[in-house]
């Protein structure tokens, strides 16, 4: 079972939600816009991918600059409470798999976390290939 938290209006979330379904996985889709996030749940993602809150902070096309999340005295603490009120504020996409959990940025990150490669070629959303004819990971 893969579980997928997407915003569906990022570029990179589709794209490896594109790559999830080419390995002929089925993921479970959770749009963390519209479901929002419980400090249980962040705290607990952030664990297993071994990111703090500052490392998971979304600060472009976000409001932590207006939030004053980017002061380096801000707690994470802090951030992780913006974040349950302003559920943009987290980094996306976040994967789950039983191969462990990963902020998936840039959208190659997922591939270690899937049972089997889709075939390739396979693009990351700006065009860059990262997965050759022949199923090769490319740097």
């Amino acid at each position: 079972m893969i579980v997928i938290h997407h915003n569906p209006d990022c570029g990179t979330s589709r794209n490896v939600l594109e790559i999830i379904r080419a390995s002929g996985a089925e993921p479970i889709v959770i749009d963390y816009l519209a479901e929002g996030w419980t400090r249980p749940q962040l705290l607990a993602l952030f664990a297993a991918a071994d990111l703090t809150p500052r490392q998971a902070l979304r600060v472009s096309k976000s409001p932590a600059a207006e939030l004053g999340l980017l002061d380096e005295d801000i707690s994470d603490e802090a951030i992780l409470d913006a974040m349950l009120e302003h559920p943009v504020l987290v980094n996306r996409p976040i994967v789950a798999s039983p191969k462990g959990v990963r902020l998936c940025r840039p959208s190659e990150t997922v591939l270690p976390l899937l049972d089997r490669l889709p075939p390739g070629p396979l693009y990351k959303e700006d065009g860059q290939m990262i997965l050759n004819e022949k199923g090769e990971i490319l740097d």
